[in-house]
C-alpha cells in the first residue's frame, strides 16, 4: 500500500466515523492503523531516492554519500553516472550532529569551565 493511498483511507473512515457520530474502541482502531503502516514499510525501503534527496533525508551531504558509493559501503541502485540509494540502506545520522545548529557560546563554555573548577 502506497502512503498516499494509505493516508486517503484512513482519511475516508474518519469521515465516515465523523458523520455518524461513531464510538470506536481506540485500541482495535490503532492495531489496524498501525497494521497499515507497517504494510508501507517495506515499499518504502525499496524506493530508491536521487544522492540529493539523500542528503535531505539523512543530513550528509551529496559528496559524501557519492564517496560512500564508490568506496562500495554504500550500494547503488541506480546507473554508474546517476547513482541512487534505496531508502532502506541510507546510513543513519547521529542526533547531535543534526540538531547542533547553533555557533560556539565562548560565555557558556566559560561558565561551564568555572564550575568545573570549584
Amino acid at each position: 500500500m502506497m502512503r498516499e493511498t494509505l493516508i486517503a483511507s484512513w482519511e475516508q473512515r474518519r469521515d465516515a466515523y465523523a458523520r455518524v457520530n461513531a464510538v470506536v474502541d481506540g485500541a482495535k482502531l490503532i492495531d489496524e492503523l498501525l497494521s497499515d503502516v507497517r504494510s508501507c514499510e517495506p515499499m518504502v525501503a525499496r524506493r530508491a531516492v536521487t544522492l540529493r534527496e539523500a542528503a535531505g533525508l539523512t543530513g550528509y551531504s551529496v559528496e559524501h554519500l557519492a564517496r560512500l558509493i564508490r568506496q562500495g559501503r554504500l550500494p547503488n541502485a541506480g546507473r554508474r553516472y546517476a547513482p541512487r540509494i534505496l531508502v532502506g540502506d541510507l546510513p543513519p545520522r547521529r542526533e547531535f550532529a543534526i540538531k547542533r545548529t547553533r555557533s560556539y557560546d565562548v560565555s557558556a563554555d566559560a561558565r561551564t569551565l568555572r564550575r568545573e573548577r570549584q
